[in-house]
């Protein structure tokens, strides 16, 4: 079981991170998070690899005072990602024609929820973002929903702001990732963790 689940949470992670590559070369928008990361790495000339790693590590601090501990599969998740986004942008080429940039962006979604079930089916602990939503939430009674929707629209306008993608395929990941990983979900939970794991936040985003 447990070389079940650390081979499911590594999968999770690369899958993720290439996932984000796929919606940078579809080109047609990213999730709020991944906005503000681009928007990041086109002002300080980072990649957005390391801009991943780095926010997630900043993102952890504010763990701090929510007190939340992080998990295996949190720390893990602060790294891998980024990583992983940085290989996938070095081998995936831009795609310039729309035909292509719909494939890719579709491709990235279905990735994108298939990384986020066995990351979080996997029960190593949430990403740093989700982990922040959850104790937001905890800690001043909003409901997770509430928390999830002021953090991701203030990530998204901030990274707006720097020039970060917003298009097509921001509205797309937001009313598809939801439903997909709810789908796919319980096909990949897995441990003594089972029941808490099914019940975590919807992405892996990190």
């Amino acid at each position: 079981m447990m070389t079940r689940r650390l081979v499911q949470l590594f999968t999770g992670l690369a899958m993720y991170g290439i996932s984000l590559a796929m919606f940078i070369r579809a080109g047609l928008g990213l999730d709020p998070w991944d906005v503000f990361h681009q928007g990041l790495a086109n002002r300080t000339g980072l990649s957005i690899g390391v801009v991943v790693i780095a926010v997630s590590f900043l993102v952890l601090l504010l763990w701090i005072p929510l007190r939340q501990t992080p998990g295996f599969g949190t720390l893990c998740n602060a790294i891998l990602v980024g990583v992983f986004a940085d290989i996938g942008l070095a081998l995936i080429p831009t795609v310039s024609h729309l035909a292509g940039q719909i494939g890719l962006l579709a491709g990235a979604v279905l990735a994108n929820a298939v990384a986020s079930a066995c990351y979080i089916g996997a029960g190593f602990g949430p990403g740093a973002r989700d982990g922040l939503m959850t104790g937001l939430a905890r800690r001043t009674g909003w409901t997770v929903r509430f928390s999830r929707t002021l953090i991701e629209v203030t990530v998204l306008a901030a990274g707006w702001l720097l020039g970060g993608s917003v298009g097509v395929g921001t509205v797309v990941y937001a009313l598809a990732i939801g439903p997909l990983v709810h789908l796919l979900l319980p096909r990949f939970v897995v441990g003594p963790g089972k029941a808490s794991a099914a019940r975590e936040p919807s992405t892996a985003n990190c």
